[in-house]
Formats: structure tokens, sequence, C-alpha cells
């Protein structure tokens, strides 16, 4: 009988860590140019008669405020992983116990459950 596995060995974790500081610094440069785009949006502001760009520059405001936040609480999550990797929680689903599949930490590191939990909010 095979021993299920409980943890992710040192290089597996640093395998991980590498991702997510990756998509760290992505994440913060992006969050970088939104808030450039909001600062050059805001100083240059519309014709206050002009009422149709008055109302696309404000709609394209909130749109920037919008991603800034959806931004922000990934970098959030990101940083909460690397915690995680430097605990040596990384990778266990915080409902089931189990380890996450690597795959599924590939493509969504930030992740904290497996997809069997995901599916199944009961479990």
């Amino acid at each position: 009988m095979t021993e299920e596995k409980t943890h992710y060995t040192k290089a597996e974790l640093q395998e991980f860590k590498e991702i997510i500081l990756g998509k760290l610094a992505e994440s913060r440069e992006e969050y970088k140019g939104l808030q450039e785009s909001l600062k050059q949006s805001t100083d240059n502001g519309a014709d206050a008669f002009n009422f149709t760009e008055m109302g696309t520059e404000i709609a394209d405001k909130e749109h920037t405020e919008m991603m800034m936040a959806r931004i922000g609480k990934f970098v959030d999550s990101l940083e909460r992983a690397l915690i995680r990797v430097e605990n040596g929680t990384y990778g266990r689903c915080k409902v089931t116990g189990k380890l996450i599949p690597k795959e599924r930490l590939r493509v969504v590191p930030h992740t904290e459950t497996s997809l069997e939990a995901k599916m199944n909010p009961n479990a």
C-alpha cells in the first residue's frame, strides 16, 4: 500500500515560489500602470461642458478602479500563498487537507482549495 503524500518537497515549494513571485511582479507592474493611467485621466479631465466625454471618462475611471481592486485582491492572495510556501503549508487544501495537484497549483498558484473541494462546497 502506497502512502499518500502529505506535503511538497523543498524543491517543489521553490518551483511554486518562483511561479508566485513571477505573477506578483506582473500584477504589481499592471497595478502601477493602471494607477498611472488613472492619474493621467484625472489630470487631463474632460471639458465640463461636454457631457458625453465626461460620461465616458467616468465609466473608464470606474473600470480602471475596478481592475485595480481586482489586481489588489490577487496580489494579496499571492502574498498569502508565499507565506504558506515559507511555512510549509502551501499546496494543502484547506477543506479536505489533501495535497492540491501540482497542475492546479501551476495554473492557480494562489488557490487554497482542491477542485474536489471547490466543486463540492459541502465536502
